[in-house]
């Protein structure tokens, strides 16, 4: 396993200006969905793990998929959940990431979770998933934007494992131990991921210096 030094997002708590500024930049629409994600963290109340994933897989897979190349203009780029929400688009990293962060926001802890890439066999292509560990020894649970509905990873054999990671650690799959494939490009796409959500993070409770999301959609 190799340790990453990484952050979670913090509570979210975005000011009114950071709101509107989300607005101006890209419309009433998207302030909404914006204050929904963080009705949806402040309002949670105590309820079971599956529950949560189950509402917290429903929330995103409402978005629309889109690749990084007509998103975004680059060949791969991991927005945060701000800039998923906010441009109402991501790809199947960005589904994982934003499942991800806001679990680890209503208490799932860090070790329980893994973001997942795997060979998506149907479409002969890479793929991201999360998955949930109840422990450590559990089957996972698998949240995915291609399905809606919650499924063990034994019912997916549609999924060949590749290698996770999460806050704390990065795995081979068993089947796979060959080494990382493209593992520091990764980790480097999560570090910048996590300094981004960290500035959300400030600038959206500064209510002086509030600027707008520093990615814009070409």
């Amino acid at each position: 396993m190799f340790a990453v030094t990484l952050t979670v997002a913090g509570n979210v708590g975005f000011s009114p200006e950071f709101l509107n500024k989300i607005a101006q930049q890209f419309g009433t629409e998207a302030k909404t969905r914006v204050i929904n994600w963080q009705a949806l963290i402040e309002e949670h109340t105590e309820q079971s793990d599956r529950q949560t994933l189950r509402k917290v897989n429903r929330f995103f897979n409402r978005i629309r998929f889109i690749s990084d190349e007509q998103h975004w203009g680059d060949r791969d780029f991991w927005a945060t959940p701000v800039e998923m929400l906010s441009t109402n688009g991501g790809d199947c990293e960005d589904f994982s990431i934003a499942k991800y962060f806001t679990l680890r926001e209503l208490g799932i802890p860090d070790e329980k979770l893994r973001i997942t890439y795997v060979t998506a066999v149907e479409l002969n292509q890479a793929h991201m998933v999360l998955a949930y560990y109840e422990t450590p020894e559990s089957e996972p649970l698998i949240l995915d934007n291609l399905i809606d509905k919650i499924k063990p990873a034994s019912q997916r054999s549609d999924l060949i494992p590749v290698y996770s990671f999460n806050g704390n650690y990065l795995w081979m799959s068993k089947e796979r131990g060959r080494g990382i494939l493209g593992g520091s490009q990764r980790i480097n796409l999560w570090r910048d991921l996590n300094i981004r959500i960290r500035q959300e993070r400030e600038y959206g409770r500064d209510t002086e210096t509030s600027p707008t999301l520093q990615r814009s959609v070409p």
